[in-house]
């Protein structure tokens, strides 16, 4: 273990958690992360004592949280390395591909044009291309993964056509911890003409990030994930592509002028934000960005890849149980214990007060792929140590007692 994961594991970053209060084994952050002190303060004040509307009234505490609004806003910008004209805010990740998909995608593809999307995605990235196929008659091809469960660009090179508009990946799989890399991903794309969407969900939160030196077309992620609130999400487009893309909802705040004859757009990324928005949640999402450079994304990638390495090596000397994924992961690790359902292994790891995920992980595809209808699922976070690699093993060990 690195000296700076030490040092990290040392500081005890768990007591800024409230949530992880009384011992817990917290061990799903790839579904939701805990929140520190600091995000829960600044959206309970951004709720109470700072609360007003944004971008209509007037008065002064209107024109306060505005401006912190937009301040948000040229946060995220700078933690992706993008411009604050780039940067939508979405309830999250879904709503971010889908956005994508119903103006990009409508207005672009057509019968004939093909979409790549690879074996480990998320249903977020999958579900609304396959929407937009049946209205448009898009096709969709399907990256295969390496042996140790990492997007094959080998195979994506041999598979991509002047035909493909649209590359969609994940920058870290949900269910095997696996990193793209996106750099090399975008090459490929753009040797052929296509767009790269990247899904940063898993990614934001343990990697440094920087859109430009990426190369992609499209970036997103969700808050929650990233010790911020549930609710709200960012979406990064390149100001050349988001600038000529539709709107998709209609309402307040995205218009120029309406009258019943026509509508004008306000200019991106007014445009793409319709209605009052999750204010407070936003300011929570600013929060969360400042808490986590706070302590320092290189740190967080060595602390949670130094658990997650542990934990598999642990789990590999058990000859029951099935370890998925490349040896070296983001923080998620995903196994199988041998007779033993990962739901009733979920069951019995909370009685020792131990939290996992146990199911396909909004995967299907994958699982299919791995031969499994479910896994475990064990995801590391700031607040874990290697307490929680000790209570989880206890809990299998207890498991298998149990089915003998």
């Amino acid at each position: 273990m690195s000296s700076s994961t030490q040092t990290l594991i040392e500081i005890s970053l768990r007591d800024q958690f409230p949530g992880m209060e009384g011992g817990w084994h917290y061990l799903d952050t790839a579904a939701t992360a805990q929140k520190p002190r600091a995000v829960i303060d600044a959206t309970v004040n951004a709720l109470g004592r700072d609360y007003a509307t944004v971008h209509r009234g007037v008065y002064a505490r209107s024109a306060e949280m505005t401006l912190a609004f937009e301040a948000a806003r040229r946060r995220v910008a700078g933690f992706l390395g993008g411009r604050e004209e780039e940067i939508v805010f979405v309830r999250g990740a879904t709503e971010a591909i889908n956005l994508v998909a119903n103006t990009w995608g409508a207005q672009t593809l057509k019968a004939g044009d093909r979409i790549l999307l690879s074996t480990l995605e998320h249903h977020s990235n999958i579900v609304p291309w396959q929407l937009l196929r049946d209205r448009t008659g898009v096709e969709i091809d399907v990256c295969p993964l390496t042996d140790d469960g990492r997007i094959d660009l080998e195979a994506a090179e041999r598979m991509l056509t002047p035909a493909h508009k649209l590359v969609a990946f994940a920058h870290v799989s949900n269910v095997l911890g696996s990193v793209l890399d996106v750099e090399h991903a975008a090459r490929l794309a753009h040797n052929v003409g296509a767009k790269l969407l990247i899904d940063g969900c898993q990614a934001a939160p343990r990697i440094r990030l920087d859109v430009a030196a990426l190369g992609c077309d499209f970036y997103t992620f969700s808050a929650h994930k990233l010790y911020g609130p549930t609710g709200v999400g960012a979406l990064w487009v390149r100001s050349e592509i988001l600038d000529a893309m539709p709107p998709w909802h209609g309402g307040g705040s995205m218009i120029d002028r309406v009258t019943f004859e026509k509508t004008t757009w306000a200019p991106a990324p007014q445009r793409f934000e319709a209605g009052t928005p999750a204010i407070a949640e936003v300011i929570g999402l600013a929060a969360a960005i400042d808490w986590l450079e706070d302590v320092g994304l290189d740190l967080a990638e060595a602390h949670e890849r130094a658990l997650a390495t542990k934990l598999r090596e642990e789990l590999s000397r058990r000859n029951d149980v099935t370890v998925f994924g490349p040896a070296h992961s983001a923080g998620i690790v995903s196994f199988a214990l041998d007779g033993v359902h990962p739901h009733d292994l979920g069951t019995i790891l909370d009685e020792e007060g131990v939290a996992i995920r146990a199911g396909h992980h909004c995967a299907q595809p994958l699982m299919d792929h791995l031969g499994v209808p479910a896994t475990a699922r064990a995801s590391f976070g700031l607040y874990n140590d290697e307490s929680d690699i000790e209570a989880l093993l206890k809990g299998i060990e207890r498991t298998r007692r149990i089915f003998g």
